[in-house]
This record gives structure tokens, sequence and C-alpha cells, in this order.
């Protein structure tokens, strides 16, 4: 299907491919956007034409949002277009860096900052920047959609998570009071859990670490499940790998205490929990997002996850997060699938204020300009390359990364370099960049009843 806009650019239904391209053709309608395919209508306005009801599901992730499009049509509802919205998941390491540069600075023969102590208020329902950032994210595809498509509904799917019954089942009462370090301290705990040795060689009597299983650098918590007992000797060993790639290396080891050491990894990677960041987010923004999406004047309705895992059981939908989407919510009548592709949206952030690239040490090797246009284009912009000759000679289509010396680089849509050192003067834009990577896949396989015959295929 594809998104079609009157000469207002106001949202109409959509249309498929055929129709689409015929008004082209006739010249009836212009291109309004290439990625997302968006057509423009010379000859229509808003009022001259009919509608459907459309309803935008939601069925909110940690790193990827389920979004679906259906048209209530004849007691059912008829699935019109899939998206998948994948998040950043880098803000915290990102965060982390920036404040590791500014503590550095700090400790540098350089100008003088002065403090700022008093401008560290957060505002009523702040939140921690990667939450924020999902929220933003899937608020910027929502506002897309309602710009491109007559939407009439909203219905997002409010899941509430109990992390302390997703790690014992059985929990009820007063226990919810008494957490793993009830009567203990959290060395005492693991002094007592790993019997007072290395948790990885088993020695004994010798200074014992907290050490963190999945390191901190590499996405690891502070839960107490995700901490152990070391010596000095196995943790300066471990070093900051994953348990997994440290196993494969003790596996290929002929010492002795290496293969000791994987015996005794295996048993620790066996007693850890799972990690309940996703369920913190979800808890944390569930409430958040509906308020969000209040500020587009459009009913809303929410709906739970029992529901959504009921619908899908019901229909016989594989688990995926945009057939999750379409099960959102009430279902009275039958579903169907109308369209065979998924649109994927990849959030890659809009550059960095950082000025001053750094090198692994995190000293200065470079300085960045002040502005991000250059020639008139920007990185990640879409652009037509033709290239009269030379190595690269021939057209081209592909995300633009620039350089203030006028000679640019050119990826495709899967990242890889295919032009490097191309002049300005070969390029021609077709879209900005906005933040966001533009990708479509098929939708996993179905039996006949759901999968409209002939469907036709995303722009």
């Amino acid at each position: 299907m594809i998104f079609v806009l009157d000469r207002k650019k106001k949202p109409l239904m959509p249309c498929s491919e055929k129709r689409a391209r015929e008004l082209l053709r006739e010249g009836r309608a212009a291109v309004h956007r290439l990625v997302p395919f968006v057509i423009r209508l010379k000859d229509r306005v808003r009022g001259e034409s009919s509608f459907q009801p459309l309803k935008l599901k939601i069925d909110p992730g940690y790193e990827v949002t389920g979004i679906s499009v259906v048209r209530v049509a004849e007691g059912k509802e008829v699935v019109i277009f899939f998206i998948e919205v994948h998040h950043r998941t880098d803000i915290s390491d990102a965060l982390k860096a920036r404040r590791d540069y500014r503590r550095n600075r700090r400790s540098r023969k350089t100008r003088y900052r002065a403090p700022r102590f008093d401008n560290r208020k957060r505002r009523r329902g702040w939140l921690p920047p990667s939450v924020e950032a999902r929220i933003q994210e899937v608020m910027s595809v929502v506002e897309k959609l309602c710009r491109w498509l007559p939407i009439g509904e909203i219905v997002v799917e409010s899941a509430k998570f109990d992390t302390q019954k997703l790690q014992n089942p059985e929990i009820s009462g007063v226990e919810y009071q008494r957490g793993t370090l009830f009567g203990y301290e959290v060395r005492e705990y693991l002094l007592e859990k790993w019997g007072r040795k290395c948790a990885y060689c088993g020695k004994e009597g010798v200074p014992l670490e907290i050490e963190h299983v999945i390191p901190e650098s590499r996405g690891g918590t502070n839960r107490v499940s995700n901490l152990t007992l070391a010596c000095r000797e196995c943790n300066e060993a471990k070093d900051d790998r994953l348990p997994q790639e440290w196993l494969e290396e003790l596996k290929k080891s002929e010492r002795s205490i290496d293969r000791k050491r994987a015996e005794n990894l295996e048993k620790v990677m066996g007693q850890l929990k799972e990690p309940l960041k996703a369920a913190a987010y979800m808890n944390a923004t569930r409430y958040a997002l509906v308020e969000r999406l209040k500020a587009l004047n459009l009913p809303i309705s929410t709906a739970t996850a029992a529901r959504t895992k009921y619908n899908r059981a019901r229909f016989n939908l594989p688990k995926t997060h945009y057939y999750d989407a379409c099960c959102v919510g009430e279902i009275p009548g039958g579903l169907e699938i109308a369209t065979e592709y998924v649109l994927q949206f990849r959030a890659v952030g809009r550059g960095s204020r950082q000025m001053s690239n750094v090198d692994d040490s995190g000293f200065s090797r470079g300085h960045r300009m002040k502005k991000k246009v250059y020639f008139g284009f920007m990185t990640g912009d879409l652009v037509l390359a033709e290239i009269p000759g030379g190595k690269y000679a021939g057209r081209h289509v592909g995300f633009v990364a620039v350089r203030a010396s006028g000679y640019f680089d050119l990826k495709n849509f899967s990242g890889d370099r295919v032009c490097q050192g191309i002049s300005w003067k070969h390029f021609r834009l077709l879209q900005r960049f906005d933040g966001w990577r533009y990708e479509k896949f098929k939708v996993a396989a179905l039996s006949s009843p759901y999968l409209k015959a002939g469907a036709s295929s995303a722009a």
C-alpha cells in the first residue's frame, strides 16, 4: 500500500502500487516523499474523498516496538500496514562516555568552567534519558503516520510486570518485603552463597573480591544475582569478557587451572538470573506513553498483554512484534492480513554534540566544525550519485557521509560503503536525513485463512 495525501497535504486513504503508478503516469499526482513512498494528489482535497475507519495499534517494547494499521470493514479488521520501530540502545553508553570526557577535561589545563551545582533540578515527570528516547522515538513514528494516514483511533498495550514474580513465581504476601538480601549484607550474603572461596578456581583462604559475572562495561548490573566472589588472579584473567567469551577461551586451554575454571564458570552461569531491564522499562513508561499520545487529540484506549496473547493464540499467529501489534485490544470479528511486508524504522540519532574526536584513551585527535551542512548536504541524506568516470563510474543511490573538503563517501541501505572521496558536484539530494533508517522485509509465513491472496507489497 502507498501513502496518499491531497493537494493540501492532508492524509487520504492509501492506495495500491498499481493505482499509484497510474496516477503518476497521468500527471494527477506527484512524489511527495521517497522513503517511505508518499504521493500527493493534484486534483483532490480531503472533503471530496471517502474514508474507512483506521486504527493504529501499538505494542511497546524495550528494543523493538510493533505498530500495525488496521482497517475496520464488514465486522472484521484488515491489517494494511506493519511497522517495527527499532530503538537506540546506545544512549546509556554515550552518556557514560560524555561523563568520562567531562571528568577528564576537568583535570587538564583547559579553560575554567564555572561549577554547575544549582541547575540539576529535574522537572516533574522526568524519565531517564534512555527511557525518554524510546518514548520520543515511538511518538515520532506515530506523528509521521498521522500525517500520512487518516487515523481515527489509537490502541496501546499497557503491560505491567511483577519483577519479583518473574524471579520467583511462588512469591506471595509478606515475602514481597523480604528480598534476596533479607537478613544479610551483600558481602556476607556472597560469602555464604559461594562457600567463602573463589567461584572460578575454588581457592580458599585468599582475599576475595566482588566480581560482576556480566561486566558493567558490557551491560551488567549491580543486582546480587550478577555478583560473585573471585580471587585477584581470576578477576584479572576474566577482565571485561562476557562469561560465554571467557568460557570459550578456557576450553581451548590445556592448563589444569583453566579446565577447573571452565567447569566452575558453567555452574556460575547456571545461577545467573535473567536481567529485568526490559520489565523495568515497561513499568516506567506504561503511563507516560499514553499521556504523550493524548496530545494528538485522538481517541485512545489501552489493552492488557493477556488480551494480546489471547488474540495471538486465537488466530494462530507467530510471536513477532508486528503480529503482536495487530492483536492488541478487542477484536470482535475476524482478522485478515492484507500486506506482505513490514516497514522498519531504525533510530540512528541526529549526530553528536561532541566537538572533538578522541582516540581510545580519550585524548583529542581532531576538531570538528560547528556546522553540519556542507555544500548543501549533511551526513545521512539520501542522495543520487551520477559519477561520469573512474573507479566508481555509474549511478548510485544511498546515504552520504560529508566532509568539509567537499569529497564525500556514499553508503548503501545496508550501511556498506559504495563510493569514497567523490566530489559533491556529482551528488543530487533526494531526501533530507531525519534521524531514521528505513528498510522493509517480508512478514513471517502464515496459513491461508489469514494472508490475503495477491496482497500487494509495500513501497
